[in-house]
């Protein structure tokens, strides 16, 4: 399996990063001038450089010890993305309705948590599996239970009783995204910072199995 700690890059650091999410899409362009597009990946990646949230010698000292303890590239960890780590709208409280995880059939009590992202032509259902403790909220057919276990893990909640057929199951939480640095090196020249230039700590999405 591969390496993963289940620690947070620092929070601070990460509010002043760059970044979002990346697809990847073939495209064959005929002889007739038509095209054909070919998504490549089913889930996007996401990409940050969280070297613009570096504003002190104190967070950077933070990033080396971070950087070092995780062998580099070697071993993923938590990143809180600046603008996207809830299920529900910015600014707005989670509520247990915020989400549909699936429709109850009477058998089935465990769920994956997921976050959907548009509505009217075709919504991309993104799985979260890196939810934050203690934020995640469920409700069954619009009401909201406590009666669940959850995976922090592996982001699934598994409820103490199957919900009855056609129950909607919806959930509200925070969470975070698994990373990795992507490079094994950090560059980082003092004159050049002390004068307002941020070193670069590029970080990408994994995949985790």
């Amino acid at each position: 399996m591969t390496p993963f700690h289940e620690v947070r890059f620092p929070t601070d650091i990460a509010r002043g990063a760059t970044g979002g999410p990346e697809r990847r899409t073939e495209i064959a362009t005929l002889g007739s001038g038509f095209e054909e597009r070919n998504a490549v990946w089913a889930h996007a990646r996401r990409r940050w450089d969280a070297g613009l949230g570096v504003r002190t010698l104190a967070q950077l000292s933070v990033v080396v010890a971070f950087f070092e303890e995780r062998r580099g590239r070697l071993i993923g960890f938590r990143f809180r993305d600046p603008l996207d780590h809830s299920s529900a709208a910015p600014g707005a409280a989670v509520t247990a309705t915020d989400q549909p995880l699936a429709t109850g059939d009477g058998e089935t009590m465990t769920f994956g948590l997921q976050k959907t992202y548009g509505a009217a032509f075709d919504p991309y259902r993104r799985p979260i599996r890196k939810p934050v403790a203690g934020t995640v909220r469920v409700a069954v057919a619009g009401v909201e239970t406590t009666a669940f276990t959850l995976d922090p893990v592996n982001g699934a909640v598994t409820l103490d009783a199957p919900p009855p057929g056609g129950a909607a199951v919806t959930a509200g939480f925070a969470f975070d995204v698994p990373v990795r640095f992507d490079t094994d090196r950090l560059e980082i020249e003092l004159s050049a910072f002390e004068a307002g230039s941020a070193p670069s700590v590029p970080l990408v999405e994994i995949r985790l199995s």
